[in-house]
């Protein structure tokens, strides 16, 4: 059985993890070297417990509203970097400053309709690119990513 421990003002309170599926994600966040706090747990069962999928950080905070998850923003924000910093996520940008956090971390590129602002993945080997220049001296190439951007007709 697994513990994990929120702190809760002077005292430290111990919450038991029953749920399999609860374990399982915190089991995820061990493997990735983040530890399974209470916050982190809840924003990883919301953005992982239905699939792969798109989403701003502003998405995943009226998501984790909607639940009753009490977490600001400003976490929402960092929980998600942290994410994408243990390889949990990708972070997408596809317009401006506008990052969207992909739970597809296998290699994959994007369709980006303007009109509404979504994501929709590309299989990884139905593209190709050629003619790269080398990469300056010291660096290497760690992927490649294709944004392909719709507009209605």
């Amino acid at each position: 059985m697994t513990r994990i421990y929120r702190k809760s003002g002077p005292n430290t309170m111990s919450v038991t993890a029953r749920n399999p599926i609860n374990e399982n994600f915190v089991a995820r966040l061990r493997q990735a070297g983040l530890r399974p706090t209470r916050q982190r747990l809840a924003l990883a069962r919301l953005l992982f417990q239905h699939g792969d999928r798109h989403l701003t950080a502003e998405d995943l905070h009226a998501e984790a509203q909607a639940a009753r998850v009490r977490v600001s923003l400003a976490t929402v924000y960092n929980t998600l970097h942290q994410f994408t910093a243990a390889g949990l996520l990708r972070s997408v940008t596809a317009e401006g400053s506008k990052s969207y956090f992909d739970t597809n971390t296998v290699d994959h590129h994007h369709f980006y309709c303007e009109e509404d602002g979504r994501l929709v993945d590309i299989d990884g080997s139905g593209i190709r690119v050629a003619g790269l220049p080398p990469p300056p001296n010291g660096s290497k190439v760690e992927r490649v990513e294709v944004i392909v951007r719709l507009k209605s007709k």
